[in-house]
């Protein structure tokens, strides 16, 4: 969340990217670093235990939502 507020104070478009457990704690961090409306993508939790594919599946299915929120 910091590398993406700090790009977007900088003019550079940027998007966070988190597994869905963290859509709470990433609002309050967005909120306390004064950029609540930080642009965000989150992928179906978990992460940690999937496998290849299944990480292929998450990725192919963000890149679009990410794609979109980099340019709206």
């Amino acid at each position: 969340m910091h590398d993406s507020v700090w790009f977007e104070t900088q003019q550079i478009p940027a998007v966070f990217v988190a597994s869905s457990a963290f859509a709470g704690a990433a609002q309050a961090q967005a909120d306390a670093l004064g950029l609540p409306d930080v642009r965000r993508v989150f992928v179906p939790h978990p992460i940690q235990d999937a496998t290849d594919d299944e990480m292929r599946a998450k990725a192919d299915a963000a890149v679009e939502l990410i794609i979109a929120a980099l340019t709206a």
